[in-house]
């Protein structure tokens, strides 16, 4: 893959992370060479069993490593060309990037347009966070009709909705998704399948993390497969959910318990360190 730097402005992949190393408490490393990439315009899955980086990955993303006792010891974060493994995470809210957490982790003593306002403290006026309202309540219609409601007495789907919504008020140009999908009901599962795809029609990145493989790659124009800390597999997602390996272990079609055991798993070389 051509450096960073040598590509123009609009081949830049909006997010790249290359050879990333992480460790806990300075003694437990959980990433070990960690390289993923985000088109612009694109969704990306980022797929894995609990405990194979997932999160870790986008804490380091998001500047959010320090809280948890990590550091980055190795490796590089570039986002929209700009380097962000020394970056704050308020410094990297306001260049575009914006995550929703596993969980939610919602305001539930507030009502549901207080968490909405809370996402756009970084809005430069009362015009502009007008505006970023009424464009999540047009997205979210339900989110709207609950906008009095205090946050913690909607149902799971619904906040959720909240969540995303909540991230989408800064506008962002990537948004990052850990486990969207964790503990909703099927049909809710593909509501919010929808509502990233619409998403992303509406020009935002998405660097999608799930254990749902089947939904991840249904929408997803490029995966990748971590597990141990390390990426195991990536290619198009049309190839991945044909792959035999991944659909014995990730779609329900074997009992491996690791995607290593699959017996014509072969680790691919990417970026040089």
């Amino acid at each position: 893959m051509p450096e960073l730097a040598a590509l123009p402005a609009a081949e830049q992949p909006i997010l790249a992370v290359q050879n990333l190393e992480v460790v806990y408490s300075e003694v437990i490393l959980v990433l070990r060479g960690v390289s993923i990439a985000v088109a612009r315009g694109a969704i990306v899955a980022l797929l894995g069993a609990n405990g194979a980086g997932k999160t870790t990955a986008l804490r380091a993303i998001t500047g959010l490593l320090p809280i948890h006792r990590g550091r980055i010891t190795k490796g590089t974060i570039a986002f929209d060309g700009i380097p962000l493994q020394r970056a704050d995470a308020p410094a990297i809210v306001s260049r575009g990037l914006a995550q929703v957490m596993e969980g939610r982790r919602i305001f539930a003593d507030l009502t549901v347009e207080e968490n909405l306002r809370a996402g756009g403290y970084r809005c430069p006026n009362r015009a502009a966070l007008r505006a970023a309202l009424d464009r999540v309540y047009e997205l979210f219609p339900r989110v709207a009709e609950r906008r009095r409601q205090l946050a913690g007495y909607l149902s799971g789907g619904e906040q959720q909705m909240v969540a995303i919504g909540r991230a989408l008020m800064s506008s962002p140009k990537l948004l990052l998704l850990d486990e969207p999908s964790l503990g909703l009901a099927p049909a809710i599962v593909d509501q919010v399948r929808d509502l990233i795809l619409t998403i992303r029609e509406g020009g935002t990145s998405v660097l999608l993390v799930e254990q749902n493989a089947a939904m991840a790659l249904g929408i997803a124009t490029y995966g990748y497969v971590l597990e141990n800390g390390k990426v195991v597999r990536d290619g198009p997602a049309a190839e991945l959910i044909r792959d035999k390996d991944v659909q014995e272990f990730y779609l329900g079609g074997g009992e491996r318990r690791s995607y290593r055991e699959v017996k014509t798993y072969r680790r691919k070389k990417r970026w040089s360190a």
